[in-house]
């Protein structure tokens, strides 16, 4: 909790020295904008977040987005599915995806990095193939589902929420409730702090490991939907590229460790805007664009040292306060 309050002053740090300098920053639009692209890596962080808590790692979301975006469009107007039919499609190869990942990862027990490194070549040159490197898109057949992306509810004349936004609350609700109020999250908790322990206890940390990379996938597909239904022209090369390292850094802000065994719903929420009003800062500041990479770096690695720092002060103080007695 209070990794996530450091992060939360330090994104309210963010927000008003950019609305200071800008005041730009606080239009309706630039609002809109700032929370549609929070809603919609906030889902993929929230994914991720899942594997990471486990103590593992997940390379190919950012394919899975790709993948998703290419497929549905490809379902609906050429292969003339209905819209049912081409959403459940999609979200069910995202599952499926994550449970061949779990399945790797706990049956012959192959390493999380390379397991899903394989699955980032992998799904981002299947998508390559099937859509011999044509741009998908939508038409004008489908505004309506592409509303899901680019629409909101209005909340005063001039101001609304993006439905991405509200799609990462319901997410996020949920999420937490799964976490922090069921005994399985209880579980993918324990199991990232202390694998064997976890299965010498009775717990079956095989199928905890494989359920937390079907979440994570499983919400890359539903991110991957949004994503394509918002950019309405998907390129099977680059759509969704770097995804999945927004997504983790989001995670690791908002307080996952890469060690496992801690994390926070709210934490990866307040990640993902950070990041998002980072970039959103970038350009209304003036700041070349070729130093997004590098400032968002510089960011991310800042935390993770003030982290590492403060769990080690922690413990002195721990440690102190055991030998006094």
């Amino acid at each position: 909790m209070k990794k996530t309050f450091g992060i939360f002053l330090l994104l309210i740090t963010v927000i008003l020295v950019t609305g200071f300098v800008n005041p730009r920053f606080f239009t309706g639009g630039n609002v809109w904008n700032v929370g549609q692209w929070t809603g919609l890596y906030g889902i993929l962080s929230i994914g991720v977040a899942f594997v990471i808590i486990t103590g593992g790692i997940d390379l190919s979301i950012g394919s899975v987005v790709g993948l998703v975006g290419c497929l549905l469009p490809w379902l609906l107007v050429t292969a003339h599915w209905s819209v049912p039919a081409a959403l459940l499609a999609v979200l069910c190869v995202s599952a499926v995806i994550g449970l061949v990942h779990g399945l790797l990862i706990t049956k012959l027990k192959l390493q999380p990095f390379v397991v899903t490194l394989c699955g980032l070549l992998l799904y981002r040159g299947f998508s390559r193939w099937f859509t011999a490197d044509a741009t998908q898109g939508f038409g004008k057949s489908y505004e309506g589902l592409r509303n899901l992306a680019i629409g909101g509810v209005a909340i005063t004349k001039d101001f609304s929420i993006p439905y991405p936004f509200l799609v990462l609350l319901v997410v996020a609700g949920l999420a937490a409730l799964f976490l922090n109020g069921t005994i399985y999250g209880r579980y993918l908790l324990a199991l990232g702090r202390n694998e064997q322990a976890t299965r010498l206890s009775g717990i079956n940390t095989d199928r905890m490991t494989i359920m937390a990379y079907v979440i994570c996938s499983s919400l890359a597909g539903l991110g991957g939907v949004l994503f394509a239904l918002h950019v309405n022209s998907v390129q099977p090369s680059g759509h969704g590229n770097f995804y999945e390292l927004y997504a983790i850094a989001a995670a690791v802000l908002g307080g996952c460790s890469l060690r496992g065994g801690e994390g926070s719903i709210a934490g990866v929420i307040v990640g993902a805007a950070l990041l998002r009003v980072l970039y959103n800062a970038i350009n209304l500041l003036g700041i070349p664009t070729q130093l997004e990479f590098a400032i968002i770096g510089a960011v991310i690695l800042l935390g993770v040292i003030a982290d590492e720092l403060m769990k080690r002060w922690s413990n002195r103080r721990r440690l102190a306060a055991a030998i006094a007695e």
